[in-house]
């Protein structure tokens, strides 16, 4: 099943974009071009404060499909904005014209045989490209607080930089060179004589222009010197203007004017950057000072040559986090006037790691601090402290009133003048009611954040923001010649004002610069160049309250790298957006046909394709779990029958069982008599004629289960007791597949491998009755979701002799139910975790020599549990692979059967992830076992296979 194209949703399009639209479905797949009001809501949302309404999205998966789509818009003269991940935060990668989203089919890089340089495609995240250079101990130059979710496309396009990276190694500094595509449609790679002389032999005004801007630039002295001074510190309002002053060759002034650019010059299609040392020695000290005009002082002191960041933090964003966990206590008995700044050393080695600490403490021993300076170099220990410093933003997010925006301001100071400025700040955030925000920034480039939640649902609180916004320019401006915007680019929130910072001259050439490039200005209009000075304060996003699960939201779009269905249909952040929008036309009563569109297409956009695995809530900054409310969701949905069948189902919980081992008994059965080609034909047809209800086979089916005989249990050493209790997938579809490498039965395997380590296996009574509760929670039957869970809590108390011996399920999702809903005298393990912490030491371990793949479960992430999947695998195995970007499976319990698209679109890369020599598979889920194997063609099954067959008892 597939969102369906709505022809009506075409026809009302305007004339000159119905037309572009029917000429674009030529050379991309219609199921790629979106038009529907559900899904140009989803992709009009980024993680600014800004919303506007695409006519048109359409996802570009290749260079050439970009080529021909600009090349059209600019012929019809059709504005069009790129987007990458959506996690910028100026209002710059949205639109009301055509949206390409440039992130499936992104990822090629290369890296020099050195590891000094790498090529990377706009859709490669920012911490995958760490990754991939991890070997050779170096890393990207920019380091922005996104890097885990920012794509390479909107780092590079917004000149985003960071903590460490500052001005020396941000994209500008370490950018090599790049392939682009231009408005028309014409291409560079500026690393290729031939490309260059092909470029300038096409675009021949391109080049005169440059030239002629350069020569201009470098012939007004007062001009030079005004670049050059504002680009001592962080800068990102307007476009590059030193790249005229740092460069001659036009087509190293293209390279560099690219950055920053936010896309309204060209698309980068690929970048190639300069690498730089990833140190291995680190150490890490809080700074406590009495107020913040020491704190400024004690940056002044400081500079990149001694120290790699210095992250200022006022008292307000400390007590923003004190009461988080692990917070140290100190925090809480500050004074009013207090401030911090956390300082990180780095080095090659430990020599010189102490000696940039004493040099620090040497420089900082004349002023007064209200805690003396320790550093420390254990990792644990700070972490803890950067803990501080990245959960301020969370914090301030997770604190606000339902219905409020989080917007976060960046501006940027001379260094020596930071203490009367920052101070000048909060007066101004107090004259206008902002009492709550808080200030904070990286500290060594004169670059301040500012926090403030606000409302946008009256014109009065619209002036409110407008005039703290006027003021702060003006401050910036006029009395500290500062940067408007230092490192989260110009955007629709600052172009009103970049006239205003660089005076006329300056901007002029940037004007010139939005005609040579962009002559018709069809490449993200209004951004960065804008004759509407009222722009940033239109097009504000409402903030509609929906559901308590979802209201804290602040739609920064970091739940998205881990949703299996971001391919597929919607994330987590779209999913809120959308019931945001619903929640909004349902209180005001308007555009009733727009709301039951809304509502109808969402049925399989926002719950159907939701795994609700809870992925999203390990990176969501305010801990939001989306899959939550999808479970909610879809309780209100939930008729009588429904939760009548669910009650049912609870009281006759064996005999279900039962019948869906004999179903899957038939399915082996016909499977042999049929064969792969025909069973899978057939079912696939019943399938769709059903409409999706009969569940779809694969080849790689479990064979039925089997309930445990707890009266062949044996006698362990004394002392080793465990109670085992195999879930009910596990006792329903525990068998082998026909491809599993291994065909004995799950529960089998788990009792031989702990009476192997001298543990005496206990079982709950009636196991057949009893179920953890999570297949109906899944289904929002929450009511027999608890029944059930209850009924088995009881039952795990007395075996357990009331918590005194651990006790093992061996499905992960299902233990992760338990751990959330049962009593905590229960110590209850996963697989995996109860073999590390339990059985490790007790078995020896004989590692074979071959290639194996492992898949940590969603379950299993959130607990945390990747480490030790990782160290019982390699004690297994000589070669682990573990695909960093297969993340959730989306098989998630039976949707692989509902909805196997899904688990197709999660999967889609685990293939060709996989090495040739890779012999089988592990994990520790039954059916996500089958939608790994039926994606990969490799037999997956439960990690304790693997460790059975790799040890034997000591």
């Amino acid at each position: 099943m597939v969102m369906k194209i709505v022809e009506s949703d075409i026809a009302k399009l305007p004339d000159n974009y119905r037309d572009f639209y029917h000429d674009v479905i030529k050379f991309i797949p219609r199921e790629r071009v979106f038009v529907d009001p559900i899904r140009t809501l989803a992709y009009g949302a980024d993680a600014s404060f800004y919303s506007m309404l695409p006519k048109i999205v359409i996802k570009i998966k290749n260079a050439e499909e970009m080529s021909n789509i600009l090349r059209k818009a600019n012929k019809v003269k059709i504005p069009v904005t790129f987007r990458a991940a959506g996690t910028s935060l100026s209002g710059q990668s949205i639109t009301d014209s055509v949206l390409l989203v440039a992130t499936e089919g992104w990822h090629n890089y290369s890296i020099s045989s050195d590891g000094e340089s790498i090529a990377l495609e706009p859709g490669i995240i920012g911490s995958e490209a760490n990754a991939y250079l991890k070997s050779y101990s170096r890393k990207i130059g920019p380091d922005p607080a996104t890097i885990n979710n920012a794509m390479i496309g909107g780092i590079a396009a917004n000149n985003a930089s960071g903590m460490c990276c500052g001005t020396a190694d941000n994209s500008y500094k370490t950018v090599e060179s790049m392939k682009l595509i231009f408005a028309d449609g014409s291409v560079l790679d500026t690393a290729s004589a031939a490309s260059r002389e092909e470029f300038k032999k096409n675009n021949p005004s391109i080049i005169e222009e440059l030239e002629k801007i350069r020569d201009e630039i470098n012939a007004d002295a007062e001009l030079t010197q005004l670049i050059k001074r504002k680009y001592k510190i962080k800068n990102t309002t307007g476009y590059g203007l030193n790249s005229f002053v740092d460069y001659s060759d036009p087509f190293d002034i293209i390279n560099h004017l690219m950055i920053g650019s936010e896309g309204t010059l060209g698309f980068i299609t690929e970048i190639t950057y300069k690498t730089v040392i990833e140190h291995e020695h680190k150490a890490s000290a809080l700074m406590i000072f009495p107020d913040m005009n020491t704190t400024c002082l004690a940056v002044m002191e400081l500079d990149r040559e001694l120290v790699a960041a210095a992250e200022l933090m006022d008292r307000a964003s400390l007590r923003s986090v004190e009461d988080e966990p692990g917070m140290p206590d100190y925090l809480k008995t500050l004074s009013p006037d207090a401030a911090s700044l956390l300082v990180e050393v780095r080095a090659g080695d430990k020599a010189a790691l102490n000696q940039l600490i004493e040099d620090v403490k040497a420089r900082l021993a004349h002023l007064p601090t209200v805690l003396p300076i320790t550093f420390t170099d254990v990792k644990a220990e700070y972490e803890v402290l950067w803990h501080i410093r990245k959960g301020i933003f969370p914090a301030v997010g997770g604190m606000r009133r339902p219905g409020t925006s989080v917007i976060i301001e960046d501006v940027a100071f001379p260094k020596e003048r930071m203490a009367e400025a920052v101070l000048e700040l909060r007066n101004i955030m107090n004259k206008y009611n902002y009492d709550d925000g808080i200030i904070y920034g990286h500290a060594l480039d004169g670059n301040v954040h500012f926090v403030v939640t606000q409302t946008f649902k009256n014109q009065e609180e619209i002036e409110r923001y407008q005039s703290l916004i006027k003021d702060v320019c003006d401050m910036v401006v006029n009395e500290y010649g500062g940067s408007l915007k230092a490192e989260h680019g110009t955007g629709r929130n600052m172009a009103p004002f970049v006239e205003m910072e660089w005076g006329k001259t300056a901007y002029s050439y940037m004007r010139k610069l939005k005609k040579v490039f962009d002559a018709d200005s069809t490449l993200n209009p209004d951004v960065i160049i804008t004759d509407n000075q009222l722009l940033y304060i239109q097009n504000l996003k409402p903030m509609a309250q929906a559901h308590e699960i979802i209201d804290k939201c602040i739609e920064c779009g970091f739940c998205e790298i881990n949703c299996p269905s971001k391919n597929l249909t919607a994330t987590p952040r779209q999913r809120i957006v959308v019931q945001r929008e619903i929640a909004r036309l349902r209180q005001t009563g308007e555009d009733p046909e727009r709301l039951r569109r809304l509502e109808e297409d969402y049925a399989y956009f926002g719950d159907e394709t939701c795994a609700t695995d809870g992925l999203c809530s390990t990176t969501c900054p305010v801990g939001i779990n989306t899959g939550e409310h999808t479970k909610h969701y879809r309780a209100q949905l939930m008729g009588d029958n429904g939760k009548s069948i669910g009650r049912f189902i609870t009281k006759n919980f064996a005999g279900v069982t039962t019948m869906a081992r004999l179903g899957l008994s038939s399915a082996k059965i016909a499977h042999s008599v049929l064969g792969t080609s025909l069973m899978g034909g057939i079912a696939g047809g019943l399938h769709s004629i059903s409409g999706h209800k009969v569940p779809l086979w694969n080849p790689w089916m479990a064979g039925p289960g089997q309930t445990p005989d707890p009266s062949r249990s044996q006698k362990g050493v004394a002392g080793r007791k465990v109670v085992y209790f195999p879930s009910c997938v596990s006792r329903t579809m525990g068998g082998a597949a026909p491809g599993d490498r291994d065909k004995r039965q799950l529960s089998q395997v788990m009792i031989q491998l702990m009476e192997k380590a001298g543990y005496e296996v206990i079982f709950p009574r009636e196991m057949d009755k009893l179920c953890c509760g999570m297949p109906f929670e899944s289904k929002g039957l929450f009511e027999s979701a608890d029944k059930m869970s209850s009924e088995l809590e009881k039952e795990l108390l007395v075996v357990s002799n009331n918590g005194e011996y651990p006790i093992v399920c061996d499905t992960s999702p299902c233990i992760y139910r338990m751990r959330k809903v049962m009593d905590k005298k229960l110590k209850m393990y996963e697989p995996v975790e109860f073999i590390h912490d339990y059985l490790f030491d007790l078995l020896e371990f004989k590692q074979q020599p071959e290639t194996i793949a492992v898949h940590v479960t969603c379950s299993s992430t959130k607990l945390g549990l990747k480490e030790k999947f990782k160290k019982l695998a390699e004690a297994c195995a000589t070669k682990v692979v573990m695909p960093e970007r297969v993340r959730c499976c989306g098989f998630a319990g039976d949707k692989g059967f509902e909805v196997p698209e899904l688990n197709e679109s999660a999967l889609a890369e685990l293939k060709d992830s996989l090495p040739a020599d890779c012999t089988s598979g592990y994990s520790n889920s039954r059916t996500c076992e089958m939608g790994l194997a039926h994606r990969s063609g490799l037999s997956y099954q439960s990690m304790v296979f693997l460790v059975d067959r790799c040890t034997v008892a000591k």
